[in-house]
């Protein structure tokens, strides 16, 4: 089925959560179930031993945002009466009765109209408004056991919440390699609409390999979340001592260095706002992602360090990590050599191939008012954007894109794997990437990316646009585009992944003969080049890949002055 086809209006089985969930534990157990702690194994046993409606019930708990519910709430039809199902949790130990509740979580489970008849003849005067009125019943200094003793008189309602929800987040965090995934993910797949790629998954190719590696990872988090909450709580004085703890933490295993990096990258630009430079430019010398060396660069700007600056933007331009890096230093490097005393010499001015296109106005993106303009010229025009050379990209590195990597591949439900954006993707296949590209060279391109078409559609791949790039484009435009074009672009989303699958021109202009097309980017007027349209420019002019700036202005109707 098309992916974007919603004809059929799938239904979700009735208990398609629960479904999910048992299928998260079977995953993870399978890979991770030499490392989990007893705790851990024994909440998977506990759940399994569950009646099946205190099974489903508790998935629909933990998917909610608690802690707290009242047990009237839990109105769920294909289960039937709450009562005796969360009986079931309660002796199971896999839910709790609240003996208390402070004014916050009394105002999420209750209305005013509610709390106002359970603690009216409490207050002195009853105050206008639910914010107002938590705040009576905070100033009157009850405790949280009191709270729950007069709520209960009135209505006499249980308020329950679920346990093992550190379990729970760490099961999930197994299944989906990161921490802001859930259960939701699965739906797309129960419903039809994704359809995912059987790459392998294998004990030898998970994310941690022993505990340690889960421990580091998990401690990390922590203090992410600590970096977090003091930005939130507004206090910058407390973020140096952070840097100085987290300066002090040696990372010893792969799987953390991920979440390690985007830390100190975050945490060193709020002390460059600060003025704390050298703990900053220390935490960018920590960081093995981008912006850090960078952001290091234009510190040691900051300090005057120039020599330093020299020898950083020098190790740089021999060895960038991504574009933006590489464009940054050769933006940032004459200023530094023209601080020592030298001459720099001018840079080089963009001289892109131009078209002028005067359109009428009409109610359609000037793209599309492009290409129809330029159709009488082409034997056809396509409005492409990114989506083609991004689905070429896909289609003739598929098996790469999917092969078994440590640490690449967490679940059933990803289309591509973890690594693909990061500087890594390409060292860590690079044999692999290396045999590909040599077959590429070597064969006959069209029937390859035809055959990949043909095997993968419609499974999922973020490279690869299905709806828009049909076998018919496909076929078309790898006619007339020659091979030798095609590698030189996929040696360049190689390069730096991230960047280069965005800034493609808009148009694709197909002729007749091998060699007769062109890639067209088309401005609006008002409209300004972005710098990854520029950085692809000037590439396909150095490739002597055809490539044009179609620069429009509208015509002048009779109408206007």
């Amino acid at each position: 089925m098309d992916p974007g086809d919603n004809t059929r209006n799938p239904e979700l089985a009735p208990h398609y959560y629960r479904d999910n969930f048992i299928a998260l534990c079977d995953t993870v157990e399978s890979q991770y179930g030499d490392l989990l702690t007893a705790a851990e194994l024994g909440f998977l046993q506990v759940y399994r031993a569950l009646p099946f409606a205190a099974q489903c019930l508790y998935v629909r708990l933990i998917s909610r945002v608690g802690p707290w519910f009242r047990q009237s709430k839990l109105d769920y039809p294909e289960l039937g009466a709450a009562a005796p199902i969360v009986d079931s949790l309660l002796a199971a130990g896999l839910a709790e009765s609240a003996t208390g509740l402070d004014a916050p979580e009394l105002g999420a489970l209750y209305t005013r109209a509610e709390l106002l008849e359970a603690f009216g003849s409490q207050l002195t005067e009853v105050p206008r408004g639910k914010p107002a009125l938590l705040e009576a019943i905070d100033a009157l200094a009850l405790d949280r056991a009191r709270h729950l003793e007069l709520l209960k008189a009135v209505d006499g309602e249980r308020i329950v919440a679920p346990c093992a929800v550190a379990e729970v987040q760490l099961l999930q965090l197994l299944f989906f390699g990161n921490r802001h995934q859930s259960l939701t993910d699965f739906v797309l797949s129960d419903l039809g609409v994704a359809r995912y790629y059987p790459y392998s998954l294998d004990r030898q190719y998970r994310l941690f390999p022993h505990r340690e590696a889960l421990d580091e990872f998990l401690a990390c988090a922590e203090l992410g979340d600590c970096w977090y909450e003091l930005r939130e709580s507004e206090d910058p004085a407390a973020l140096p001592a952070l840097a100085v703890q987290i300066l002090s933490q040696d990372i010893r295993f792969s799987s953390s260095e991920g979440r390690w990096h985007r830390l100190c990258n975050g945490l060193a630009r709020d002390l460059e706002r600060l003025g704390e430079l050298e703990l900053a430019g220390d935490l960018y010398a920590c960081s093995g992602r981008h912006p850090a060396r960078e952001r290091r660069l234009r510190v040691m700007e900051r300090l005057q360090d120039w020599e330093a600056a020299l020898q950083l933007s020098e190790q740089i331009l021999a060895d960038p990590w991504c574009e933006e890096e590489r464009d940054a230093a050769e933006r940032v490097q004459p200023r530094i050599r023209r601080q020592l005393g030298a001459r720099p010499a001018p840079r080089r001015r963009d001289t892109f191939r131009k078209l002028a296109l005067e359109l009428p106005r009409e109610d359609a993106p000037v793209e599309v008012l492009a290409a129809r303009r330029l159709a009488a010229d082409w034997a056809a025009v396509h409005y492409v954007e990114n989506s083609l050379m991004n689905t070429l990209f896909g289609l003739a590195f598929w098996e790469q894109i999917f092969i078994p990597v440590p640490g690449a591949f967490h679940n059933p439900f990803q289309s591509v794997p973890t690594d693909m954006y990061s500087p890594g993707f390409r060292a860590r296949r690079q044999h692999a990437l290396a045999a590909r590209l040599a077959e590429l060279r070597a064969g006959d391109i069209q029937p390859m990316l035809l055959e990949a078409h043909g095997r993968y559609a419609p499974c999922q791949c973020r490279w690869v646009d299905w709806r828009r790039v049909d076998e018919a484009m496909l076929e078309a435009a790898t006619s007339v585009i020659p091979g030798s074009h095609l590698l030189a672009i996929w040696e360049r989303i190689l390069f730096d992944p991230r960047e280069n699958r965005r800034g493609f021109p808009d148009l694709v202009a197909l002729g007749e003969k091998p060699g007769d097309y062109s890639l067209i980017e088309v401005k609006g007027p008002g409209d300004a080049l972005q710098e990854s349209q520029k950085r692809w420019l000037r590439f396909f002019e150095r490739e002597g890949i055809p490539a044009t700036v179609a620069w429009v202005t509208w015509e002048q109707g009779a109408d206007d002055d």
